[in-house]
């Protein structure tokens, strides 16, 4: 049904999972501004409207908006201060987001050039889920995937075998 060549091995997981829990032609609410992954889920039948780069630490208009089927964060709730107020917010049933989750052996991601590009929060799986839980949403099912990269030494050798991206589907409670 899509097409089986991406430029990441997550963005492939990442369609994997939303297409197995909603399916197109649904009207989704991508947080963040018009992505790569944007146009993935256009070109797979799914209508995509991209919140417009306010600021969602303080911006809750975008999600106070019953017509969507779904909103979706991907990798964007580390960027954010308080990840649980846009959740409180959404007024949408179901939602899936995916976070990049901590790694013992490496730090978290910092830009020293771009302020909007940092992480303020890396989670740990349980964190995630408690955000959701605490946040007034039930999780229906989650996935973990590793991040391996082409190169030699004990990081990627580590990254081959350790988790590096979590989704969550969850539905309003």
């Amino acid at each position: 049904m899509y097409e089986n060549t991406f430029p990441e091995k997550r963005y492939k997981k990442t369609l994997d999972f939303l297409m197995e829990h909603v399916p197109p032609p649904a009207k989704v609410l991508d947080l963040g501004v018009k992505n790569p992954f944007s146009e993935i889920m256009i070109k797979n039948g799914y209508d995509v409207t991209n919140t417009a780069g306010e600021d969602l630490d303080d911006n809750f208009s975008a999600v106070k908006n019953e017509n969507y089927d779904l909103v979706t964060a991907f990798e964007i709730f580390e960027h954010l201060l308080a990840p649980y107020n846009i959740l409180k917010e959404i007024e949408a049933e179901k939602i899936i987001a995916s976070v990049p989750l901590k790694l013992w052996f490496s730090p978290a991601y910092r830009s020293k050039t771009d302020m909007w590009d940092r992480h303020y929060h890396e989670f740990e799986d349980w964190q995630f889920d408690w955000l959701f839980e605490k946040s007034g949403w039930q999780i229906k099912k989650t996935m973990k995937w590793t991040n391996p990269v082409n190169k030699i030494g004990v990081r990627p050798l580590l990254r081959k075998i350790t988790p590096r991206y979590y989704a969550v589907y969850a539905k309003r409670n």
